[in-house]
């Protein structure tokens, strides 16, 4: 079956699955479809519930159920969703598929895959991998190594590989053991592995960092329609994530809370919201910014090894109608309700 029909298909599906909105009558429910609801890695959402900046500026966020074989854009075609969370390839695809969606802001704008070695080893470079075999996460990942080589003048056939599976301790012990000289992952990994004790280094080259990795993503036709929430509900999660960039203890300390199994581990929780830390805080000036020469610069990489069936235009389907209003908050301000919030709970 095709993307588009199955699009449809999903579409029409989704619209019979889909929870109705049950929310306090003097707030405006956003309705939001993501990966991982409540999570260390989007963070932004937590704090920025903890502070009270939704509430503040009006609205509620109602997560949808992110469980489900439907693609996410299909809740945002629909109008069971106002907003939906989605990857570069997902987005892509949507937009070949000819889905009426526009990319609204950046949630994530750098790549949560890397390269990782161990921190002992005296690897810097792709190149140091040639002739070595490099551990998988899982199969998809072969993809960024084959690019990771690429970038550095290198073919995945320099190397040998295997793919080790999600576990933790299978990840640890094919390290310790040297059975391989690296791995290809993502922070959640690299997290786990110093939960174990073991210290990890990224080799990844510096033109596969940048990606707009998760954004959100709108139905076209609801964008003026649901300007005033959706201004509201984008400046409460750029608040949310600014907290971070002075304040990364109160921000574990609300995860502790809102999230308590990722931090069982105390090491782990640490290393994984320093690692995502670094790719939820914009690099862009304006926070979420849509960085068009990012979007064109992934997609060779997307087509070669058939993520996608062909190249778009940014312009097609990028538009920044609510980044002035994102970004339309005092920070010092911000910085200030963080302390007294550290002086309260902590």
């Amino acid at each position: 079956m095709s993307y588009m029909k199955s699009l449809v298909a999903s579409t029409a599906l989704a619209a019979m699955l889909a929870p109705g909105a049950v929310v306090a009558q003097d707030l405006d429910a956003v309705r939001v479809i993501n990966p991982l609801p409540r999570s260390t890695v989007f963070y932004p959402l937590v704090v920025g519930e903890a502070m009270g900046y939704f509430e503040e500026e009006g609205v509620e966020v109602e997560l949808l159920p992110s469980d489900t074989s439907i693609p996410y854009v299909a809740f945002v075609q629909n109008g069971q969703a106002d907003v939906a969370m989605l990857d570069a390839t997902e987005t892509l695809n949507a937009v070949i598929a000819g889905t009426n969606i526009n990319t609204i802001y950046e949630v994530m704008q750098n790549a949560p895959e890397s390269v990782a070695v161990p921190a002992s080893s005296d690897a810097t470079s792709m190149g140091d991998l040639v002739g070595t075999t490099v551990g998988l996460v899982s199969d998809r990942d072969r993809a960024f190594l084959q690019a990771a080589l690429n970038a550095e003048g290198h073919s995945i056939d320099d190397v040998d590989t295997v793919v080790l599976g999600e576990s933790g301790p299978t990840l640890a012990a094919a390290v310790r053991d040297g059975s391989v000289s690296g791995l290809v992952g993502s922070i959640n990994d690299w997290a786990g592995l110093e939960g174990a004790g073991i210290e990890v280094k990224l080799i990844t080259p510096e033109e596969l960092l940048a990606s707009p990795a998760n954004t959100f993503a709108m139905n076209v036709d609801a964008i003026e329609d649901r300007r005033e929430s959706m201004e509201a509900f984008l400046r409460a999660w750029s608040k949310g994530m600014y907290v971070s960039v002075n304040h990364p203890d109160i921000v574990a300390e609300m995860l502790r809370e809102a999230v308590p199994a990722e931090w069982e581990n105390e090491a782990v929780g640490q290393s994984l919201l320093r690692g995502v830390i670094g790719m939820n805080v914009s690099t862009t000036e304006r926070l979420g910014d849509l960085q068009t020469d990012v979007w064109a610069s992934i997609q060779p990489r997307l087509l070669s090894s058939d993520a996608i069936e062909r190249e778009v235009d940014p312009a097609e389907f990028l538009n920044d109608t609510y980044i002035d209003a994102a970004n339309d908050f005092d920070r010092a301000e911000v910085d200030a309700e963080a302390d007294a919030w550290r002086e309260e709970n902590m």
